[in-house]
């Protein structure tokens, strides 16, 4: 009695060659060494087509206690990020100015390196660190088309206390 083999199916498009070929990696039919190998170039493709992002928004928060700095591309999606915690501020020094300028440069440098030169600013709260968030992002290359502030302001304010009867 003579088996007979089946022949193998000859793959002429080349998407279906490579779906095949993630296939036979993931079932590990190559042996662990091919699929290791094909994860390793999947991520080095990923990493390296890294999108630059030419413009975008920064949101600063300056509060009493406090100011984050995020920088995002159009759409909102967040490029990078910084607060005066991250940057190792402790107690009352989160709150100055200059931790604000740490953190902003902190932030725009990394928005830099991903390919931003041109953001718009929004701002919101009423701390120290306003103007020198905006300075420093500046300074570390970034142009500022647009300055806008968004800080909340009560149109009638919260309700008062009841008045004190003598």
């Amino acid at each position: 009695m003579s088996e007979e083999k089946e022949p193998k199916e000859e793959i002429r498009d080349e998407a279906a060659q490579t779906a095949h070929n993630e296939a036979m990696a993931v079932l590990n039919m190559g042996g662990p060494d091919v699929a290791a190998a094909n994860a390793d170039d999947e991520s080095k493709k990923r990493k390296s087509r890294g999108k630059s992002i030419p413009a975008g928004i920064a949101f600063i928060k300056a509060t009493f206690n406090n100011t984050i700095v995020s920088i995002t591309d159009a759409r909102g999606g967040v490029i990078s990020w910084s607060s005066a915690g991250k940057a190792g501020f402790r107690g009352s020094r989160k709150s100055t100015a200059f931790a604000a300028t740490m953190i902003a440069q902190d932030a725009a440098r990394q928005a830099v390196a991903k390919g931003m030169h041109e953001a718009e600013v929004r701002i919101h709260g009423a701390g120290a660190g306003r103007e020198s968030a905006v300075r420093a992002i500046q300074n570390a290359g970034i142009q500022i088309s647009l300055i806008r502030d968004c800080t909340a302001v009560p149109h009638n304010g919260c309700r008062a206390r009841k008045r004190r009867r003598v």
